[in-house]
């Protein structure tokens, strides 16, 4: 019964954060507004983790200078772009949609609308090839199936 109800509640337990209790801001809308922004920045040691849920030391410095920066009055944007001037944009979960990253953000669409062009090019051909009968017989070679048939 005991071990039941201990693996049901480590089921339910969300992601463990990386967020150390004396980084913790104690203004609970800063601290907030600081997960928010970690949640949008990439460690950049650790691939596909945010700075909240990364281990990384390099993300715990990253978490001090989001929080410090905070305190000290700036805006979420103003943070992220701090960040962003210091390691570049691979920090960012989402990029912005312009420059070189537009052919990233362009890519998959453009990929799809060529296969479903692709495919309807492919039924299209398809449909319209003859079923039955193939090519087209000439008159003799029409008159030598007949006459073979006849006998």
């Amino acid at each position: 019964m005991l071990k039941t109800l201990m693996l049901m509640l480590a089921l339910l337990a969300g992601p463990a954060l990386a967020v150390q209790p004396d980084e913790v801001l104690p203004d609970p809308a800063l601290e907030a507004r600081a997960r928010d922004i970690g949640r949008v920045l990439r460690c950049p040691v650790c691939q596909g983790e945010n700075i909240d849920e990364s281990n990384a030391t390099i993300s715990r410095d990253l978490r001090l200078v989001v929080r410090e920066r905070l305190v000290a009055g700036d805006e979420n944007w103003q943070v992220i772009d701090y960040v962003t001037s210091r390691y570049g944009e691979y920090v960012l979960f989402e990029p912005e949609a312009k420059g070189v990253n537009l052919i990233l953000y362009l890519t998959g669409p453009t990929a799809l609308l060529l296969a479903l062009g692709g495919m309807a090019v492919y039924f299209r051909r398809r449909n319209a090839a003859p079923v039955a009968g193939g090519p087209k017989l000439s008159d003799d070679e029409a008159r030598q199936i007949a006459e073979i048939l006849k006998e």
